[in-house]
């Protein structure tokens, strides 16, 4: 009997992590020869389909007008209020990662740019030599030894794994300022990632769309990228370097080749 993984519904945090480790458990299976296990394939390429309409007809064309009629500073601005704004759930990674220098370098970063860049308008803390680090509640899974699990495409957010779509429920479940900001302060909150996010696609749309329109294969290609540069990042957090070169593919460089281009 093959196993199904059940939604991951927003509950208390112990229940959640709970049910989250428990489905990680069922889902669990063998990756293929090229390190794949994606058991669900055709269910997500239905999801990469509707994502890719998505992106055509409304992500696309709503961040081509945002990078054209709002000026790059407020952009930028815009995007690192952003940041700021997800260091509080960073820091705790951190510390349930026992990455205590980096934790405090981000809070540090936080309290900088809170005050001195106006709210996180403006890196101040960057110029000062504390650089931000990310971290995620799967990928502290990943450090306690919790298995990637099956590949999975959701909808609207994109490519994840079991272990990461976990980690996703409960850095949502547990970000620090659910309990501060409610009513229109969280409306606003969700604008500014929103914004934060057209930015990015504005930033690197002739990657992105190489991606999802060039290549023969975008759905192969986006999950190569992600489980890759996600293995990349795990590796890093947990003291490594990474990997060899060879096993990181960085899309963003201007020598990258797409394998699944015509």
């Amino acid at each position: 009997m093959t196993a199904t993984c059940p939604p991951f519904p927003f509950a208390p945090r112990p229940i959640l992590l709970a049910l989250g480790l428990s489905a990680l458990s069922a889902c669990a299976q063998a990756p293929s020869a090229d390190g794949v296990s994606d058991p669900l394939e055709p269910v997500n390429r239905g999801v990469h389909a509707v994502n890719k309409g998505l992106d055509t007809v409304i992500v696309r064309p709503a961040s081509k007008a945002y990078g054209t009629v709002v000026p790059g500073p407020v952009r930028q601005g815009v995007s690192n209020v952003a940041d700021t704004l997800d260091l509080p759930g960073v820091v705790v990674n951190q510390v349930l990662q026992a990455r205590i220098g980096e934790a405090t370098t981000n809070t540090l970063r936080l309290a900088v740019n809170a005050t001195a860049g106006i709210g996180g308008l403006f890196d101040v803390a960057s110029v000062l030599g504390m650089p931000k680090t990310d971290a995620d509640f799967g990928q502290t899974l990943a450090v306690w030894g919790v298995g990637e699990g099956p590949y999975v495409e959701l909808p609207i957010e994109g490519p994840s794994t079991a272990r990461d779509t976990v980690g996703l429920v409960v850095d949502l479940a547990m970000n620090p300022l659910n309990n501060v900001f409610d009513g229109n302060d969280a409306d606003a909150t969700l604008a500014i990632e929103g914004l934060s996010r057209l930015n990015d696609r504005y930033r690197y749309s002739d990657t992105i769309d190489s991606i999802l329109y060039d290549s023969a294969d975008s759905y192969a290609q986006l999950r190569l990228l992600y489980l890759q540069n996600r293995r990349h990042e795990i590796a890093k957090a947990k003291g490594g370097t990474g990997g060899e070169d060879g096993d990181f593919i960085d899309p963003y460089e201007e020598d990258f080749i797409d394998p699944y281009a015509d």
